[in-house]
């Protein structure tokens, strides 16, 4: 078993994020596309399962979203989900098709 962050250079985590991505590229953070990270939607270090599918969710990584500019992982940092303020915009972006 992976300790400290060992588990996001492992095969079985590239493989899981690959799958995540492919299935949706929509950020958690500000409902835009293009995201080229997974994050933990309840952080490990407040008891989230490292490596379970549920739990892992596309994020903007350190390149931000090219449409809002915002580092989306960076502003959640280690905080659950529901803790970080949602983008308001003029297209509601959880609203779905």
């Amino acid at each position: 078993m992976a300790t400290g962050r060992d588990e996001l250079t492992s095969y079985e985590y590239r493989q899981l994020r690959a799958r995540i991505l492919r299935e949706s590229d929509v950020c958690i953070v500000c409902g835009h596309g293009a995201s080229d990270a997974v994050d933990h939607i309840t952080p490990v270090s407040k008891g989230g399962a490292r490596l379970d599918p549920d739990n892992l969710a596309p994020i903007h990584g350190v390149d931000g979203c090219p449409v809002c500019l915002r580092k989306c992982n960076s502003e959640k940092g280690d905080r659950p989900l529901n803790e970080v303020l949602y983008l308001n915009t003029s297209v509601d972006w959880f609203a779905g098709p």
